[in-house]
Formats: C-alpha cells, sequence, structure tokens
C-alpha cells in the first residue's frame, strides 16, 4: 500500500520523536496531542486557505480551546505553565503536519514582555483572559519602513501627556492586526537625537484595539506568504499610562529577551517545515517508479535528501539548547540566534530536495509543496535577516569587530 498521499500528512520513521531525541515522556504526549489536534485539520484545509488568502480562524480557535497558545502562561494565570522547549514542540508540530503557527504564534510569545516586565495588576488584568483566548494578543508593532532590522532607529513616537501617551507614526509588516484584540507596541519616548546610548528612550506598550478608532489605520500588505500582514498607521492614537510596561525608556531592553523566545519558536516552525519537506518527499521517493525503479533508489535524490535530514538533526539539537538555556533564564541571545540560523538554513535546503524529489509535480499546488516552499523562504529573512545573525555571532560570540 502506497505511503505517499496527496492530502495526507506521511511521517518519515527515522524523522520520528523518540527516545533518542532526549525529550521526555511529557513533552513527548504534548507532541502526541498537537499532531491529534493537527489531523483535524488537513492539507486540503491549508490549501485552501492559502488559496484565499484566508485567516485559519477554526484553527486557531481549536488550538486556542486546547490550551496550547497559552502554553507559556504561567499557571497561575490559567495557562499551561510550560517552558520555551514545550512551546517549541508544540510550534514544530503545527509545521511538520502541514499546517502554519505563523497564523497565531505570536500569542505564544507577544505576552512574554508583558509576563516578565509588566506590572502585577497588568498581568492579573491580561493574562487569564489571554490564556483563555478571551483576548487575543497577536499582533507586533516594531518594524518601520524606514528602519528595518534597525530597531533603534524607529521615529514612531509617544508624546507623554496628563495621564498618558499621544502616539504618532507608522509600523509596516505588522501581522494578525485584524484578527487581534491588543497590540505590543515598541516606540520612542525620547528622541534619538537626545539619548547617550541608542537603545535608550524607547518605551513599551499594550495598545487595546478596540478602543484606537479613527486614530489607527490598517492598510494590508499582499505578500507571496503570511496573508495577514500590514502597514499601521498612528495618528496622535491615546494610550494610557496604566497600559506602559515598565518603566519609561527602557522598552529596548524589555523586547529582547521576548525576541531570544521569537528566535527559538521560529527556529522550531522552520524545523517543522523542514521535517515535513523530509517526511515527503521520502515517501513520495519510496513510491514513484521511473525506469521501472523507485526514484529513491538514485543518489541523486538521496543525497540530497539525507544531507538536509542531518543537517535538521544537528539544527534541532541547538534548538533543544538554545530553548532550555532560555527556561534556565540564560537571555544573551548566542544559542537562539544560532538556532534560528541553522533551522531556516537547513530547512529551505529540506525545501530544494522535496522540491527536486517531486519534479514538476512539486510546482503542482494539490501536491502541498509548493505551499510549504513559499513559506520555508521566510524565516530566511524574519523575524530576522540570517546575514544580521551571522554578523551577530562574529561581533558577541567571535569578539570581532562590529560590522555594521
Amino acid at each position: 500500500m502506497s505511503t505517499f498521499v496527496r492530502d495526507g500528512q506521511p511521517r518519515s520513521p527515522s524523522a520520528e520523536g523518540g527516545p533518542g531525541t532526549g525529550y521526555s515522556p511529557e513533552q513527548e504526549e504534548i507532541r502526541r496531542a498537537v499532531r491529534q489536534l493537527c489531523e483535524r485539520f488537513p492539507l486540503s484545509y491549508w490549501r485552501e486557505a492559502d488559496e484565499a488568502r484566508a485567516y485559519p480562524e477554526e484553527f486557531v480557535r481549536a488550538l486556542t480551546e486546547a490550551g496550547w497558545l497559552g502554553a507559556l502562561i504561567p499557571e497561575e494565570y490559567g495557562g499551561a505553565g510550560l517552558g520555551v522547549l514545550e512551546g517549541a514542540l508544540i510550534l514544530e508540530e503545527i509545521n511538520r503536519s502541514g499546517g502554519s503557527a505563523t497564523a497565531c504564534h505570536a500569542q505564544m510569545y507577544t505576552m512574554g514582555s508583558l509576563l516578565r516586565h509588566g506590572s502585577a495588576e497588568q498581568k492579573r488584568r491580561y493574562l487569564p483572559a489571554i490564556a483563555a483566548g478571551e483576548l487575543r494578543l497577536q499582533s507586533f508593532g516594531v518594524t518601520e519602513p524606514d528602519a528595518g532590522s534597525d530597531t533603534t532607529s524607529i521615529s514612531t513616537f509617544a508624546a507623554r501627556r496628563d495621564g498618558g501617551y499621544e502616539v504618532t507614526g507608522r509600523k509596516v509588516f505588522t501581522s494578525r492586526v485584524q484578527h487581534s484584540d491588543l497590540m505590543l507596541l515598541l516606540a520612542r519616548t525620547t528622541a534619538l537625537e537626545e539619548v547617550q546610548r541608542r537603545t535608550d528612550g524607547l518605551s513599551v506598550f499594550l495598545v487595546d484595539l478596540r478602543e484606537a478608532g479613527g486614530r489607527l489605520s490598517v492598510n494590508p500588505i499582499r505578500t507571496m506568504v503570511n496573508h495577514e500582514t500590514n502597514e499601521v498607521v498612528f495618528d496622535r492614537l491615546w494610550v494610557p499610562e496604566e497600559n506602559r510596561i515598565g518603566e519609561e525608556g527602557r522598552g529596548f531592553r524589555y523586547i529582547l529577551s521576548g525576541m531570544n523566545a521569537e528566535r527559538v519558536l521560529v527556529a522550531s516552525e522552520a524545523l517543522g517545515d523542514g521535517y515535513y519537506f523530509i517526511d515527503r518527499a521520502t515517501a513520495y521517493a519510496r513510491d514513484r517508479v521511473v525506469f521501472r525503479r523507485p526514484i529513491g533508489q538514485n543518489q541523486g535524490i538521496q543525497f540530497p535528501l539525507a544531507k538536509a535530514f542531518m543537517l535538521l538533526e544537528g539544527a534541532r539539537v541547538m534548538r533543544d539548547v538554545a530553548a532550555t538555556r532560555f527556561d534556565q533564564g540564560d537571555q544573551r541571545g548566542a544559542e537562539a540566534n544560532m538556532a534560528k540560523y541553522l533551522s531556516s538554513e537547513a530547512a529551505w535546503e529540506a525545501a530544494n530536495a522535496a522540491m527536486t524529489t517531486f519534479g514538476g509535480y512539486g510546482l503542482a499546488v494539490e501536491y502541498d509543496v509548493e505551499r510549504k516552499f513559499r513559506e520555508a523562504r521566510l524565516s530566511l529573512v524574519a523575524p530576522v535577516s540570517n546575514n544580521l545573525v551571522l554578523s551577530f555571532v562574529a561581533e558577541h560570540v567571535l569578539g570581532l569587530p562590529r560590522s555594521y
């Protein structure tokens, strides 16, 4: 019986999680439970959502109701109280199933700034509602048209007024605004030319999008993947002082730890994509017969898949190290950045190997390779370009002069 099906989710036995991975029985149970949930949303579901450029609302609702999006929220606030490693396994399984955690992954890590740096009142007010799915915090306002990856150069400004701030400026590639109740916003509260260090003078705010009114406009950006990204324009948007997270001017420090968690979780999505390609391509290579022999018998097919699989396994080890160190309180970020780099590069290697294995069928929508091929390309440049990761490692790990 053929192991390859167009609308199924074959899994290569050699790529299964198991005792050799070093995961605990509880972590393996998390993987199995997420996998079972994802089975309710076959590849046809994701194919149709992609073709319609639609938000996978039913999937996000199911994931929320199962408690997986609140996995990192402590139990005292209604979450599962799990670590980043468990969160990583959740997202990896979603993408390995053929789905895309991009639609809702920010709900898992964006609340980190609130959890680690918010006041007791803010945490009591928002975290239980986020954990229960009553509030969605899926939108992260950082990137700007003229700043890009140079976060300290953002110009969106929050001018202090009695009792709060008026925010004016513009963000781009701000995802899921239309499906969020809250946005985590980074803005300047002191002009760049007035601070001693470029990282000073930035503050973090929790913006209630339900109360924004005409002071906030959202302009969708049509993209190859991630169909829920936007330009957001703020026109003297009022944010009460009680919605500022932590101290004024220290926001850059607050988002860094959240960004490290984001690196680990995005690495996990890339790993899931990579294993998806290996699962699909090896099953196809075993069954596809050309010149009276399975194409998987040819080294031209075998070698790229074997190489990609080994790269994925190596990247997975670095992801696990990065997640474990984050859970232990190590916020330095080297491992998180390296995990993101290695996982995205390995996933892209697997994407190309799968596309070659499927040949012309890889371009056919019904075979569900071309959609994931497009999705896998995103992690090479987002949430941070791999070139910047190389610069980070060169400077902060190898001690070389700053290159930018």
